[in-house]
């Protein structure tokens, strides 16, 4: 009877910590460049965090970002130049779209 007590109030406990714990839910921020080959890769920025993705196609999406701000720059091929985006807000769970970003020679 002891036994069948301890075996019900483990698998209680077990049970209450699977679901104490929320997960987490990351976001991310997709565009597309233009002209489609003028870009090699995407980096966002914050002060705790810097991931990037390649630009294929002329198209990114940087995932697994924590929700906050951050600094979008496309790192461009020659003869055109890196572009900058300032502020792009991340919520979690979100994909935040920056739209075109044209590159400039």
């Amino acid at each position: 009877m002891k036994k069948m007590k301890f075996t019900a109030l483990a698998l209680g406990v077990m049970t209450a910590g699977l679901f104490a714990f929320k997960g987490i839910d990351s976001g991310s921020i997709k565009g597309t460049v233009n002209p489609a080959d003028g870009a090699v890769q995407a980096w966002a920025y914050s002060q705790t965090d810097t991931l990037k993705a390649p630009v294929s196609e002329g198209v990114f999406e940087i995932s697994g970002l924590k929700a906050g701000d951050y600094r979008l720059v496309i790192e461009a091929k020659a003869p055109y130049k890196n572009q900058v985006k300032e502020n792009v807000s991340v919520a979690d769970g979100q994909t935040t779209d920056v739209g075109e970003i044209k590159l400039e020679q």
